[in-house]
């Protein structure tokens, strides 16, 4: 076996880990709501959450966001190495965040930390560092960074109104019941949206991987053992859980009851099946977060904690480049060793 074909092999296995972190890192998206309301005990949402990250395998076949990561770079920019470096700082920078109970958004961390490595590569190779990356593909991404919280936002805040008038004559008690019934369906609804969105952008990795290095000819040819690892390897990191940052989201931007948790849930799972159908890779962090800061507006303006959000927000904007800049050090370091 030549170095060539272990650097592939390497990669494959870093992109499945960094499936499996991206599970247990966004699983506070999923379960969250349901936690905090006290649906579901923790264990068994990771549970639930689990089984709908994999039944979205056999539903969304089409792989267009990964089609999107695939293209984020410029083909002949990209090499084993890039790809190697820009997953080691992905999962560096989720791993980070993870410890410190920070809901960044594992889709951006991908995507920065394999941008910055083509760049990087661009610089080495005397070309200028723009020309590696796709910018349509890139517009698209970063367009979401703000439209995907908004869509969620205004999602939930119709969800909520037309709920609240729809049941306003309902006995308080008999909704509680009916609404925490339905959260087990809306948590399902979020998960598989998760599992069908995040799953596709290490897919799109490894098939990049695998065209890199002349083992399939394009992106229609990838094997189907990799969407099956994928979603194999974001459901059990999910089932792994993110207690941390399920704290961050359940509680601390606004409390939820179960009606909210319903009209949040069901806003992103409406928002990341609507990115996925166009084939854009939203960040589930970013839309469920703007899902529960609709929920909380329509109680009021300042039943949402906006300290917290102008916390999450700073986490949104550095997260791609910061990412990006330790992808292009860490092919640097591989640069300069090798």
């Amino acid at each position: 076996m030549d170095s060539i074909s272990t650097l592939l092999i390497v990669v494959v296995v870093l992109a499945i880990a960094f499936d499996y972190i991206n599970g247990f890192h966004d699983a506070a998206n999923s379960i969250a709501t349901i936690v905090s309301t006290k649906v579901l005990t923790p264990f068994m949402a990771v549970l639930w959450a689990a089984i709908f990250n994999f039944v979205a395998y056999f539903v969304f076949t089409d792989h267009k966001v990964a089609n999107t990561i695939a293209k984020t770079v410029i083909e002949e920019y990209i090499t084993l190495e890039v790809i190697f470096a820009g997953l080691v700082a992905a999962i560096s920078w989720n791993l980070f965040t993870w410890y410190y109970g920070i809901p960044s958004s594992s889709s951006h961390t991908l995507i920065g930390g394999f941008a910055g490595s083509g760049m990087a590569y661009a610089v080495f190779m005397g070309t200028n560092p723009i020309e590696a990356i796709n910018i349509n593909a890139t517009l698209k991404i970063l367009s979401f960074i703000v439209l995907a919280p908004i869509i969620g936002m205004t999602i939930a805040i119709i969800i909520t109104l037309i709920i609240i008038n729809i049941c306003k004559k309902s006995r308080p008690s008999i909704a509680e019941k009916w609404f925490k019934i339905l959260q087990l369906i809306s948590s399902a609804g979020l998960s598989f949206a998760h599992g069908g969105n995040d799953a596709q952008k290490v897919m799109g990795i490894i098939a990049t991987a695998l065209i890199a290095e002349n083992v399939i000819p394009n992106f229609e040819a990838m094997p189907g053992w990799v969407p099956l690892a994928c979603y194999a390897a974001i459901a059990a990191g999910t089932m792994s859980g993110g207690w941390k940052i399920v704290k961050t989201m359940g509680t601390k931007i606004t409390k939820v009851t179960p009606l909210e948790g319903v009209s949040a849930e069901t806003a992103g799972a409406i928002t990341l099946g609507i990115t996925e159908h166009f084939g854009i890779p939203a960040s589930t962090t970013h839309t469920i977060t703007g899902s529960i800061i609709g929920v909380g507006v329509v109680k009021r303006v300042s039943a949402v904690r906006w300290g917290v959000t102008i916390s999450l927000l700073w986490a949104w904007i550095l997260t791609i480049p910061v990412s990006a800049l330790l992808g292009g050090l860490t092919l640097a370091v591989i640069h300069y060793i090798l």
